[in-house]
């Protein structure tokens, strides 16, 4: 009996061991002479006749993980640009694993031209939370910035107004390894730094000041892009000028220079173009894009510090200076959801305008010893703006569009006039000035108590803002619906001078204590006084009584006052109207009180708080003859939660809630009726009740190694308990619309998408990318025909469902990349049925990227854009558009590339925006020119130290010249963490528009 348990035991304990083994292969892979990790190299296990079984690329840590199939006999093959390849014999036998230990690649002196390119880099690694892009896996022309990079990446999304989202995250800042990178300004950024110094680019959200300080996470994030500067690229001298020149008057001219050294950077820029820094290339592959607003010529010179001694002095600091010249010409139709049968504007608008500001962030962080971190943080900005604007807008009571192609011509009024369509014509002129200086501080004060995160912080904050502005503005109104005293159309004119001089200013004082209450569990108080004060004095001139047509010979110029105010009669101070005139001050007393636990476990973290504010208010106001002076109390309450959970170091879940709580505003809750405005009247509410937000949040992603497979999803779900919006009542003779803030219920969005990126074969040469999304939101108003007519409530409800779906092939000298989207939107209303919408947004397409012999690149792509279901059939079209670049570079090192490029050569792009509210659908098509030849000529100067700064040039077809993988170099190793191929910077396609 002994003997046969005793078997068994043995019997079960090999299996057991056997179930344990995988036959897999593991190691890592250094540099021999730097000691350094190689990563992305390519690892390949092959059969003894040399054929390929299975193959891998190593991690960001250099290690490598390979499971054969069966027991026998192998060859172990890693290899990568600049090194010699490693064969290693391997024997695998009772499906044991087998570790071959740390690899060293010794340095290939071979030239370029005889290696063979076998792998590319995966495109996304994700560890932990944190998505990592390797920049040489995305190809962009010659001379791009990171913004045609980042709007290449998967699950970016980069707008027309350059606000950029990532996985469905607005971010909020741009660092350059790490290290502050013109705060507050991502645009400079997106636009000025070149992609060829970039060799990764990580989007993870970055903590608060008071988190990293304390190491107990506040929930206080913000999404960050974190882009890594080329290994060998951070000592020393380096510098990038691009210029370009173009038909139809374009150009674009980009100068940037660096030093780097083990404590120092400092980055100088300056561009000037009126290209709408778009850039070339870029844009969602496949799809319409963002939308080019007008025609706009920026000028820019901006300095970018970082300091850090290693040890107890850190500090950033940037200085921006920007101007602008806009030229924006607009034709709007919209619907008004305000009365079952309809209510329809057009309007047709040019808007000059111009703006300079200086720009100045700093943050000095001062570590004396190892308890004490003291952080500051100033900043300022000063910033002038002028703009003229000149509108003509009609008002429908039925869809124009049934009946003519141009609502807004002389004829098609006429017409719609005999129909009794019309209800009014506007034409409208306004100049404007505006001068405003800012100025603000933080200072932080952290004491560690013990080493298990006991902390006391004292904060301070304050900051003053100082504005003033000038208005001139002229209203005439038609009215065909209104008759006067003899029968005719009734009119409205109002002619107005605005002076408005504002200033504010506001300070904090905070304390926050954290404390150990058990193993890796923590609590953390926080208390903070909050003190606000604003004041606005507007003096407002009427001048409505002078004669019809006094100004009318005038056209609008920046600040030409002189010539509307010189035909006054009168002094300027006899036209001053008081009732019109508005004075006001607001003060604010506000009490923040926090408690937050925060848990800590090998798998998972949770932090749950809640914040009571006490919110003390007065507010004094003198306008339209009523004089208010009052006062309110209010508290508000907020909890958050937040859990994150690792299934490993790949893949992560998170969840997140948070609630708030918005009061109305004093203005809001004033029994006032403001009608200066005849065709928009807005009425107080004293009845408002505050809005309770809730917050929903869930992420998850992860990532397998093999065929570099990265998956992420997100939902969001947002809905609103008394929510603040509006009662529209509408009155039809008029078109004018009385408006009145009231508590609705039922307002909820939910949005969620899926993004999956994958290579087909294990080399990373065929890649799959896909990006799902879909969004749903419901609006509730009230909406009432007239005074006298029952409220209606209103429903308006939105759908849009957009898929993106690409795959390529590339290698080192050629990209071909097959790209579609479609975008779908679904919108209902209750009231108006009949104007319920479905629009279709789709594109297909392809990018082919040349890279050829003799340092040329060519570079084409082709994406056909359709728009269907649009009620104005001009917006329903097809563009086939068409961009080519070609490529030559020259010099030691590549050092000078001319680039020809071609935009939209067929002329067939146009630029459209919609934007859906609960009371309104409104379609915008802008001016712009899409269609133009730029010629541009791109010169680097680089003087890095260390062996691995300067490459030397070597040529030959099937060479990298010049990419992102390989630099210009010729028997010198590649930068760690970038890919052998590269597809190179001067080749790459456009993307979709």
């Amino acid at each position: 009996m002994v003997k046969r348990l005793l078997t068994f035991v043995l019997l079960l304990s090999g299996s057991i061991s056997m179930l344990a083994q995988n036959r897999t292969i593991t190691g890592s892979l250094y540099d021999g002479e730097l000691k350094e990790k190689v990563p992305f190299a390519v690892v390949q296990l092959l059969k003894q006749d040399s054929s390929y079984v299975v193959g891998a690329t190593s991690d960001e840590a250099g290690s490598f993980k390979i499971t054969a199939p069966n027991n026998g006999r192998y060859i172990l093959k890693a290899s990568y640009v600049g090194y010699k390849t490693i064969f290693q014999n391997i024997t695998i036998a009772n499906e044991q694993d087998v570790s071959v230990g740390q690899l060293d690649f010794q340095v290939d002196t071979r030239t370029l031209k005889e290696v063979k390119v076998v792998a590319s880099a995966p495109k996304v690694v994700v560890k932990a939370d944190t998505f990592q892009y390797n920049a040489s896996a995305y190809r962009v022309p010659e001379g791009s910035t990171i913004e045609a990079l980042v709007k290449r990446l998967p699950g970016a999304e980069v707008s027309s107004d350059g606000t950029i989202k990532i996985n469905g995250k607005e971010v909020k800042k741009i660092l350059v390894d790490g290290k502050e990178f013109m705060v507050g300004d991502t645009k400079t950024a997106m636009k000025n730094l070149p992609t060829s110094i970039i060799q990764t680019i990580k989007a993870y959200d970055q903590k608060s000041d008071l988190s990293r300080v304390t190491g107990i996470d506040d929930g206080n994030e913000s999404t960050v892009l974190d882009f890594g500067i080329k290994s060998g690229m951070n000592k020393g001298l380096f510098s990038n000028i691009d210029l370009g020149i173009g038909t139809q008057n374009r150009y674009s001219e980009k100068a940037m220079g660096a030093y780097f050294n083990n404590k120092f950077r400092m980055m100088g820029f300056a561009s000037a173009n009126n290209v709408n820094d778009m850039g070339f290339g870029g844009g969602p592959r496949g799809g319409f894009g963002g939308v080019r607003q007008g025609l706009n010529a920026t000028k820019m010179v901006g300095l970018n510090m970082n300091y850090d001694n290693g040890k107890t002095l850190q500090w950033d600091g940037s200085v921006r200076w920007n101007h602008a010249n806009g030229d924006l010409n607009t034709r709007v139709a919209s619907e008004n959801f305000v009365a079952r049968q309809g209510s329809f504007a057009n309007r047709l608008s040019q808007e000059y305008t111009r703006s300079n500001s200086w720009d100045g962030r700093f943050r000095l962080e001062w570590r004396p010893d190892s308890v004490w971190n003291i952080m500051f943080r100033p900043n300022f900005r000063l910033s002038k703006s002028d703009g003229q604007v000149v509108s003509s807008s009609a008002a429908y009571n039925a869809d124009p569009y049934e009946t003519v192609d141009d609502p807004l011509s002389t004829a098609a009024i006429a017409q719609l006039k005999g129909l009794g369509v019309m209800v009014n014509t506007q034409r409208n002129m306004t100049i404007s000035y505006g001068n405003t200086t800012t100025l603000g501080a933080m200072l932080q004060v952290n004491r560690k108590l013990s080493s298990n995160r006991r902390n006391v912080t004292l904060r301070t904050d304050a900051n003053y803002s100082n504005s003033d502005s000038k208005t001139f503005s002229t209203q005439d109104i038609e009215y065909f619906q209104l008759q006067d005293a003899l029968g005719n159309d009734s009119t409205y004119r109002a002619y107005r001078y605005n002076l408005m001089p504002t200033k504010s200013w506001d300070y904090a004082l905070q304390a926050t204590y954290s404390e150990p209450i058990a193993r890796k569990t923590y609590l953390q108080f926080s208390y903070q006084f909050k003190y606000g004060f604003s004041k606005s004095d507007r003096d407002t001139y009427d001048l409505s009584a002078l004669p019809s047509g006094t100004f009318g010979s005038l056209k609008p110029a920046y600040r030409s006052w002189d010539n509307y105010l010189g035909l006054l009669t009168n002094p300027l101070g006899n036209y001053l109207d008081n009732n019109l005139s508005r004075y006001s001050e607001y003060r604010t007393y506000t009490h923040d009180m926090q408690v937050m636990m925060r848990m800590i476990r090998d798998k998972w973290k949770m932090n749950v708080g809640v914040m009571f504010q006490p919110q003390h208010s007065t507010y004094m106001q003198d306008y339209l003859g009523v004089h208010v002076d009052t006062a309110r109390t209010v508290f508000n309450w907020s909890p958050t939660f937040d859990f994150r959970y690792k299934f490993s170091e790949q893949s992560n879940l998170r969840i997140n809630y948070r609630g708030t709580i918005a009061q109305p505003t004093m203005s809001q809750l004033l029994s006032i009726v403001d009608n200066t405005d005849p065709q928009n009247i807005s009425i107080g509410n004293p009845g408002l009740k505050p809005a309770f937000t809730n917050n929903f949040r869930l992420f998850y992603n992860t990532y397998k190694q093999s065929h570099a497979q990265a998956l992420m999803t997100f939902a969001n779900f947002s809905t609103t308990r008394n929510a603040i919006g509006n009662s529209v009542t509408y009155d039809a003779v008029t078109g004018a619309r009385t408006i009145q803030p009231v508590n609705v219920n039922g307002n909820w969005g939910a949005d969620a998408g899926l993004m999956y990126n994958m290579s087909i074969d294990s080399a990373g040469v065929w890649n799959i990318h896909s990006f799902s999304r879909a969004n749903f939101n419901r609006y509730v108003s009230y909406l009432q025909l007239n005074r006298t007519s029952s409220l209606d409530k209103n429903i308006t409800k939105s759908l849009n469902l957009a898929e993106r779906l690409a795959a390529s092939y590339r290698t080192s000298w050629l990209e071909l990349e097959l790209d579609g989207s479609v975008d779908y939107t679904n919108t209902k209303n209750n009231l108006q049925s009949m104007s319920n919408l479905r629009t279709w947004q789709f594109a297909y397409g392809g990018t082919l990227s040349l890279n050829l012999p003799w340092n040329m690149s060519i570079s084409t792509d082709l994406h056909q854009n359709s728009r269907r279901g649009y009620s104005d059939a001009s917006l329903n079209t097809n563009e086939l558009l068409w961009n080519a670049q070609i490529s030559q570079s020259m010099l030691k090192g590549n050092a000078l590339t001319f680039s020809l490029q071609f935009y939209d050569i067929l002329r067939q792009q146009s630029n459209l925006s919609r934007v859906i509210n609960s009371v309104s659908r409104t379609d915008t098509e802008y001016n712009s020119i899409n269609s133009y030849i730029m010629l541009r000529a791109t010169y680097r100067l680089n003087l890095f130290g260390g062996k691995n700064a300067m490459p030397k040039p070597k040529d030959g077809p099937g060479f990298d010249r010049n990419g992102p993988g390989m630099g210009p170099g010729g028997d010198q190793r590649p930068p760690r963490g970038e890919r052998p191929p590269g597809p190179p910077p001067s080749g790459g396609g456009f993307g979709g528009f």
